[in-house]
């Protein structure tokens, strides 16, 4: 009997290894308020307990990717044209610390998003002003290469907001094959073949997924089964569904973010989807919400549920924590994250009352502890 129980609890030990309860939160912003540049907290993901870690000063770090083995932080200092570039952070895991190893030019104006590929090889910057993208090496201590630069041209219906492209961000498919280019400027989500090997980006065999003129095509992401993908439009204040494969999205679906009666400015941010799949999310800035949706497992289409104000002024990014218990918004103009609770089964949100105080924060995102 007792080599049975010693048996049962040899089997346990993993799952309770496994289980993951704390996790680092790195914290994007901008530091033209009273930030000064990266912030790191520790959150217990089962309780929602946020605590102070350290920071690492950084000019305008309003967007973060976190490489695959979690050693090194990207982050864009989103500055004009003989500043714009992507810093590197090493993390150490042990304390939460980063520390700052490089910096190379993004290639083009206010670089706005940053993403890592699978590999941890490349790094796809989006320049939002200069309207261009570009992919840059990671070299093995981390430290990044020269950029590689695609220029976008054209321009569309808003003559205010759409004078020439702009780059919002840059989006690598789950086969890593693909990086999706959502450009608010000329209403386009445009494609590029990927060599990861190489890091050359081509213009793929159908070369964009067309917005309607206007909307102004923002952020972009993919569901967790790889066959779903999900646009979010600035200024339209919609969602697009599409069915993905290989490279080629197909519209399925085009859904608002806000209430049918809304008349006024639309200005949508951000979006996420749940890690379990079922629910998807959106940010809007005018009025101060997030968007919440149930999605069919079969055919890809949203469902409304309901609006929940981010209880803060012009929230930009927000996250759902790895373990989909919590989802915590950046407030930009009030200096704060809101920390909600998501019930796993209906996707509602309800406050925690629990705060961070940070000056202008944008970006969000997890490293394990």
């Amino acid at each position: 009997m007792k080599h049975i129980w010693t048996i049962l609890l040899l089997l346990a030990i993993p799952v309770i290894v496994n289980c993951q309860t704390n996790y680092y939160l790195i914290i994007g912003t901008y530091t033209r308020g009273n930030s000064e540049g990266i912030y790191v907290y520790k959150m217990n993901t089962e309780t929602g307990d946020v605590s102070y870690v350290n920071k690492a000063a950084a000019s305008n770090p309003s967007y973060l990717d976190v490489s695959p083995d979690e050693k090194f932080v990207y982050a864009v200092n989103e500055d004009a044209s003989d500043k714009g570039s992507v810093s590197v952070f090493s993390f150490d895991k042990t304390n939460g610390t980063l520390k700052y190893i490089d910096k190379q030019t993004s290639g083009g104006d206010h670089p706005a998003y940053v993403a890592v590929n699978k590999t941890g090889k490349w790094v796809a910057v989006a320049n939002y002003t200069g309207g261009s993208f570009s992919t840059l090496p990671i070299m093995a201590n981390g430290t990044l290469g020269v950029p590689a630069t695609i220029q976008h041209t054209g321009s569309s219906v808003n003559k205010e907001r759409q004078e020439k492209p702009h780059v919002h961000s840059t989006v690598f498919s789950p086969d890593d094959k693909y990086i999706f280019v959502p450009d608010l400027g000329i209403d386009k989500v445009m494609i590029y073949s990927f060599n990861p090997g190489s890091g050359k980006p081509e213009p793929a065999a159908v070369p964009f997924a067309a917005a309607p003129p206007g909307s102004g095509p923002r952020h972009f992401t993919f569901h967790p089964n790889g066959k779903l993908a999900y646009l979010v439009e600035e200024m339209g204040g919609e969602v697009s569904g599409y069915k993905y494969n290989n490279g080629k999205l197909s519209l399925i679906q085009r859904i608002s973010t806000y209430p049918a009666d809304f008349k006024y400015k639309k200005w949508s941010a951000d979006i996420h989807i749940s890690p379990d799949g079922k629910f998807l999310y959106a940010s809007n800035r005018a009025p101060d919400s997030i968007a919440i949706f149930s999605i069919n497992s079969k055919s890809g289409k949203l469902t409304p549920i309901a609006t929940v104000s981010t209880l803060g002024e012009i929230p930009r990014n927000f996250t759902i924590d790895p373990t989909g218990n919590f989802l915590l918004v950046a407030n930009q103009e009030t200096n704060n994250i809101v920390v909600f609770r998501r019930n796993k089964e209906t996707g509602l949100l309800t406050d925690t009352g629990k705060r961070i105080e940070v000056g202008k924060p944008v970006c969000l995102k997890w490293i394990k502890f």
